[in-house]
């Protein structure tokens, strides 16, 4: 649905303002943006219609009562309100509106979605079983490397999809065991690779990375056919390629979620988690302690004093 242009207008204003004083990635600000824009069809559809700087708070509740019965999931409700938010307090900072209708207003009940993880046992069919075709030659064993180099990564150093595809290659240091990622809002975080993840990437840094490469001189870490960037749905395609057979469909973000897993479940503490992760809040990275709710059971009925019953 194409919105009026006084709704254009603040949400260009808005985007401008994420863009260069906060400083956002651009999925972020395209996030934000579709969240608006959605809004502000939701808007001119409402009899009389309304301007995104008219809003009332009953509109705002509507909308995400709309949500709610389209069967979306708290989370992602959750995540549309806050960009309301944002978007009406830099507004009401702007002198653009004198009342801001997201004040007061209730967070949605977010149910509990746990993030979806692969088991250990699902991990290892997916990642310890790649090991080089002696039939794969050329150019299609060049493609092999450098897609176990990623999955490797992806699991090793719990990135996300857009963080993976804008490693550099003097962002690898395969002699200290540690990668410089750039994740949300253009943030800089070390991260730790594990033997598996080092090893592929030396595998693939050995030779198949060039050869993709090419003519092509590319700062790039990962590339595709004759040296092209790579996309992320290409990388959704190898992650979903390489699943268990007749397992579950995986995902970039589900290898990601399966390296806090199973940290958290091996004993590796909350702060840790969070810093490789690159999660700003703490809050974020609690939600893995529900799923390692069975080890922390197990630990606190070996280790108080009255857990276990008496003899």
């Amino acid at each position: 649905m194409k919105i009026s242009a006084p709704n254009q207008s603040a949400l260009d204003g808005f985007v401008d303002y994420l863009k260069v004083e906060k400083g956002l990635a651009r999925l972020s600000v395209e996030a934000y943006a579709r969240d608006l824009t959605q809004f502000a069809g939701f808007l001119q559809q409402r009899k009389p219609a309304r301007a995104l700087l008219r809003a009332r708070r009953q509109d705002v509740r509507d909308f995400l009562d709309r949500l709610f019965s389209g069967q979306m999931d708290g989370r992602s409700v959750a995540r549309k309100l806050s960009a309301l938010r944002h978007f009406y307090k830099y507004l009401l900072l702007d002198r653009a509106i004198e009342h801001d209708p997201t004040l007061n207003l209730e967070t949605p009940r977010q149910w509990k979605v746990l993030p979806k993880a692969l088991s250990r046992q699902e991990t290892e069919q997916m990642l310890g079983t790649r090991v080089a075709d002696p039939r794969h030659t050329g150019l299609q064993a060049a493609l092999a490397a450098r897609d176990r180099a990623m999955l490797e990564m992806l699991y090793g150093g719990a990135l996300r999809v857009s963080e993976l595809v804008g490693v550099g290659l003097e962002d690898v240091k395969l002699e200290q065991g540690y990668a410089l990622v750039r994740g949300k809002g253009d943030k800089e975080r070390i991260v730790p690779l594990g033997r598996a993840a080092l090893e592929a990437l030396q595998s693939y840094l050995a030779g198949a990375r060039a050869m993709l490469a090419g003519k092509r001189d590319s700062p790039l870490l990962f590339l595709g056919r004759r040296g092209r960037r790579l996309t992320r749905q290409r990388v959704w395609q190898v992650v979903r390629r390489a699943s268990p057979a007749g397992g579950r469909a995986a995902s970039p973000h589900m290898l990601r979620h399966s390296c806090a897993t199973h940290m958290v479940e091996n004993g590796a503490d909350l702060r840790t988690v969070q810093t490789i992760l690159g999660h700003a809040d703490i809050s974020t990275t609690q939600i893995y302690t529900h799923i390692a709710l069975d080890r922390l059971k197990s630990v606190y009925r070996e280790h108080h004093p009255r857990a276990r019953r008496r003899s």
